[in-house]
């Protein structure tokens, strides 16, 4: 398998967000103990691609938390954009090595939900918030892939959206056109949990083979949290994706995750 630079990719990770994610050798440049690192090599060449990477980067430049996964280098080669950062073992929520305990998934939600909460005190938001953007790690987990990332600021707009499997983890406040907010990270929190602890979507079985089909279920059934749920976590889901005012903060659903999982 060939690689980006100096990095020589051992195999492919899974597409995210504008862009595919490989894990690398690192290269003995980079003064990172660690053998391996994940590399994201961004989709497309020319100005759109370029303002994808920058936004990217400029996220990542902003805001330092130990529960967003960490930025180590960045470039270009051939007009495609590329950037390396840790790589964690563990896989994700929906791809894990090995699948979390319950206090697991609740320990890792807790920590993408203060990785949002570091993002929001800056004035960005993800956008794009699902299982497999939360990384496991031995502590709990880590918030990956800023590749929708927004900065809340006047005038400031963006357009895409993630993927088709992303689609049951978005606010339908963001798939109706409505404009990104930190409680639109903190629904997606609500449906990642919900996902990761109960094995099922808010929406049920989708038809992902048909994508107008996903969307039209999406848009025309209301969201349902599953019996099998236990009360406290129940409670928690309920709230995300309730009524936008009364959404906790990103913070305070950390702080409710940490005392269920203690």
């Amino acid at each position: 398998m060939e690689g980006i630079a100096d990095y020589e990719f051992v195999r492919s990770l899974g597409a995210g967000n504008h862009g595919e994610f490989y894990l690398a050798r690192k290269p003995p440049r980079l003064p990172v103990d660690a053998e391996y690192v994940t590399v994201k090599v961004v989709g497309g060449t020319g100005q759109d691609a370029f303002r994808r990477a920058t936004r990217e980067l400029k996220a990542f430049a902003a805001v330092r938390s130990p529960f967003l996964v960490t930025l180590y280098d960045a470039g270009q080669q051939g007009g495609v954009f590329y950037y390396s950062m840790e790589h964690i073992p563990g896989g994700s929520l929906a791809a894990p090595a090995e699948p979390p305990s319950r206090d697991g998934v609740v320990r890792a939600v807790a920590c993408a939900a203060r990785a949002a909460q570091a993002l929001h005190e800056e004035g960005i938001v993800h956008r794009d918030i699902s299982p497999v953007n939360v990384l496991l790690t031995d502590g709990g987990g880590k918030l990956s892939d800023l590749g929708l990332s927004q900065v809340l600021m006047p005038g400031a707009t963006i357009t895409g959206m993630g993927g088709l499997g992303s689609v049951e983890f978005t606010d339908p406040a963001l798939l109706q056109g409505e404009k990104p907010s930190p409680g639109c990270d903190v629904w997606s929190l609500g449906a990642t949990l919900h996902w990761a602890a109960s094995g099922h979507g808010l929406y049920g079985e989708l038809p992902t083979h048909d994508p107008l089909l996903t969307l039209r279920k999406v848009y025309s059934t209301p969201p349902v949290i599953g019996p099998e749920l236990e009360p406290e976590l129940s409670d928690l889901v309920g709230a995300c994706i309730g009524d936008a005012a009364k959404r906790p903060t990103a913070f305070g659903l950390a702080d409710s995750l940490y005392r269920l999982s203690a």
